[in-house]
């Protein structure tokens, strides 16, 4: 070989170069890998909803009404024995592939807050179909009202229907919870049925996401030590009903449904009656989608509806018998 050969390497600046060409690279491509990301957690929750409009469709067809959004125990939802029974997430275990926990279930004795083994059947138990991939919320929250059990932090609320001041979105029940309503497809102790919708299965919002969960104004938690504020509120996703009461004559707390009032994403708030953390009535719809959230039809469809929807409009498809066919496209 020639003396005069050598062996080549790169310099110090060249290795620098280099190192700073793929950090510019992968900056460049991380967001795409997150927005790829974040549209697969999408399509799983749409999926979601998709599985819970299936669910409640097939609770329909078995008991020719949907499930309660939630109950008191009481005829023809349980034992009339008592207060706080159950939710419709309860109602419809038997449609999500839970079908052990529901024959287990017993409802009465405050089926859905205190009864020891119902709260047993629930502890540290995740149901894939009930949780959003996009989430915040926590996995678990020790429920120690509900007997000690570690129950799961839900995704998604029923809807009761819509507020605001101004008909025809008025006729709702008051109290210190918020406002509560009765024209929606599940709210407190409801019945309703495909034929109740007289504004259309497919223009009636039946779920939806609240995947986020409010803050105050200053975009910190709500007061009062609760682990998210959500309508499922600290008692979890199996709470019900505090009586026997429906629609615009409850005033009580509507545990894993709402009455809309608000506008989608919503969040800054404070502790005032319709969004306090145990619970209120009136939580905004909320999700980590980017401007936007994940809804169930009545028809059982799911479409993503967004942050900029028009309040009347959100509140028009809330509401199933207001008279209005609105476009939600």
């Amino acid at each position: 070989m020639s003396r005069f050969s050598r062996r080549s390497a790169f310099t110090l600046v060249e290795l620098l170069v280099v190192i700073a060409i793929i950090g510019v690279l992968v900056a460049l491509l991380l967001p795409a890998v997150q927005a790829a990301r974040e549209a697969a957690r999408r399509s799983s929750c749409t999926n979601n909803m998709k599985q819970l409009g299936i669910a409640l469709h097939n609770h329909h067809d078995t008991f020719n009404r949907f499930p309660p959004g939630c109950a008191a125990d009481q005829q023809p939802f349980g034992v009339a024995s008592g207060s706080w029974g159950s939710s419709w997430k309860v109602y419809i275990l038997p449609y999500v592939e839970q079908t052990a926990m529901y024959d287990k279930w017993i409802f009465q004795s405050s089926s859905g807050y205190s009864h020891a083994s119902n709260m047993s059947y629930t502890n540290r138990i995740k149901i894939a179909t009930y949780r959003c991939p996009s989430t915040v919320l926590p996995d678990f929250y020790n429920a120690s009202h509900n007997a000690g059990a570690f129950q799961m932090l839900t995704s998604y609320t029923g809807i009761a229907g819509a507020y605001s001041s101004s008909a025809p979105f008025n006729n709702c029940g008051s109290g210190s919870h918020g406002y509560t309503a009765e024209d929606g497809v599940l709210f407190a102790n409801s019945k309703q049925n495909m034929s109740s919708l007289t504004d259309g299965t497919s223009n009636t919002i039946m779920v939806g996401e609240q995947s986020n969960h409010l803050r105050d104004a200053d975009n910190k938690p709500i007061p009062g030590g609760y682990t998210a504020i959500t309508s499922q509120g600290p008692h979890g996703w199996t709470m019900g009903a505090g009586n026997a009461n429906v629609g615009k004559l409850y005033t009580d707390r509507s545990f894993n449904c709402t009455t809309v009032q608000y506008r989608i994403n919503q969040r800054g708030m404070t502790n005032t009656a319709g969004t306090g953390e145990n619970t209120g009535n009136n939580i905004p719809l909320s999700s980590l989608h980017p401007a936007g959230c994940v809804v169930s039809m009545a028809d059982g469809s799911s479409r993503f509806l967004s942050s900029t929807t028009d309040l009347t409009v959100l509140l028009s498809a809330c509401s199933g018998n207001d008279g209005t066919v609105v476009n939600l496209d």
